[in-house]
C-alpha cells in the first residue's frame, strides 16, 4: 500500500487494535521506511515498518470514531445527572468553579477536551502545544491566564514496553512532560496554589510526581482513557476550596483507576461563596 502522511493505519503484527494517525514518514538510508504514529482515540505515539501497517476502511474507522464521541457525550451526561454543574445556566463561563490551563500536544484532542469543558460549564483554556515545546510556553501561559488547576498533556509510550521503567530515554514524550512542570513548579513552587497533572499513555508516572505533579499517569504503564485527565481537572475545579480531594474519590470515575492514573491529593479549586453583609 502507498501509505502517506495522514492515512489512518492499524498495525498488523498488533492485529490493527488501536487506530492511529501517520505524522510522517521516515526513510533510513538501508532503504527501509519507518512511520511515526499517534493514536486518535488513545493518548499513544509509536512508530513501525511501513510493510507492516495496513490503511483501515473508512466504515471501520467512522465506527471506532461514533464509538469514541458515546464516551464523550456519556461522560457529559454522567457529569451533568449529578447535579455539579447546575451553575451553567445561570452564570456560564462566570461561575465559581477553578480555572483550568490545559496543555495539548494534539489538535483533534485539544479540540475534543474544549468541548468537554465547555458542555460542562467549567473555566477552561485550552491550548494546542506539541509536547516538545510545551516546556518553552507554561511559564508565559501561566502568567496570562494565572489557572488554578494545569493540565499537561499529548501522546506518550513506552519505546520498549515492559522494560527499562527508570530510562527516561525510553519514554517517547515524557521527558517533555518532566520539563514543564518543572517549569510550572518554578513559577508556582506551592503545590496547593496550582494543582498539576501531567502524562499520557504508558508515562513515566514516578518521575513526573517527584517533579511536582500532583496527578500523573500511567502508574500501570497501560493506555489511559482520553478523558481520563480532563476527570482529573473537572473533580479538582468543582471541589470546595476549604477541603481536600485525593486520588482515590477520583478512581472511581476513571477507567482503569489507579493503574492509569495516580497521585496524592489536592486542594479543592470551587471558590466558597461569600454572604452580603448589610
Amino acid at each position: 500500500m502507498n501509505i502517506k502522511k495522514g492515512d489512518i493505519v492499524g498495525r498488523i503484527s498488533y492485529g490493527k487494535d488501536i487506530l492511529f494517525s501517520v505524522k510522517k514518514i521516515i526513510r533510513t538510508n538501508h532503504g527501509k521506511s519507518f512511520a511515526i504514529l499517534k493514536g486518535i482515540t488513545v493518548r499513544i505515539e509509536a512508530d513501525s515498518p511501513l510493510d507492516d501497517l495496513e490503511i483501515i476502511d473508512r466504515h471501520e474507522i467512522k465506527r471506532n470514531m461514533e464509538h469514541f464521541e458515546k464516551d464523550l457525550r456519556s461522560r457529559i451526561k454522567k457529569s451533568e445527572k449529578e447535579g455539579k454543574h447546575f451553575l451553567r445556566d445561570i452564570l456560564g463561563e462566570n461561575n465559581d468553579t477553578g480555572k483550568i490551563l490545559h496543555l495539548d500536544g494534539d489538535k483533534k484532542y485539544a479540540e475534543k477536551s474544549y468541548r468537554y469543558y465547555k458542555d460542562l460549564g467549567l473555566n477552561a483554556v485550552v491550548k494546542n502545544i506539541p509536547e516538545n515545546k510545551q516546556a518553552y510556553y507554561v511559564k508565559s501561559l501561566l502568567t496570562k491566564y494565572m489557572p488554578d488547576i494545569l493540565v499537561i498533556t499529548g501522546h506518550d509510550a513506552m519505546i520498549r514496553n515492559g522494560s527499562h521503567f527508570n530510562d527516561i530515554y525510553n519514554y517517547r514524550n515524557s521527558r517533555h512532560f518532566i520539563n514543564t512542570v518543572k517549569e510550572a513548579r518554578e513559577w508556582a513552587k506551592n503545590q496547593k496554589d496550582l494543582v498539576i497533572f501531567a502524562g499520557a499513555c504508558q508515562s513515566y508516572f514516578e518521575a513526573l510526581m517527584i517533579t511536582g505533579a500532583n496527578f500523573a499517569s500511567s502508574p500501570g504503564r497501560i493506555l489511559i482513557d482520553f478523558i481520563d485527565p480532563l476527570v482529573v481537572a473537572e473533580k479538582v475545579a468543582t471541589t470546595n476550596e476549604n477541603r481536600y480531594i485525593s486520588i482515590n474519590e477520583i478512581a472511581g470515575e476513571l477507567r482503569d483507576g489507579l493503574r492509569g492514573i495516580g497521585g496524592t491529593h489536592a486542594k479543592g479549586k470551587k471558590k466558597e461563596k461569600k454572604e452580603k453583609t448589610i
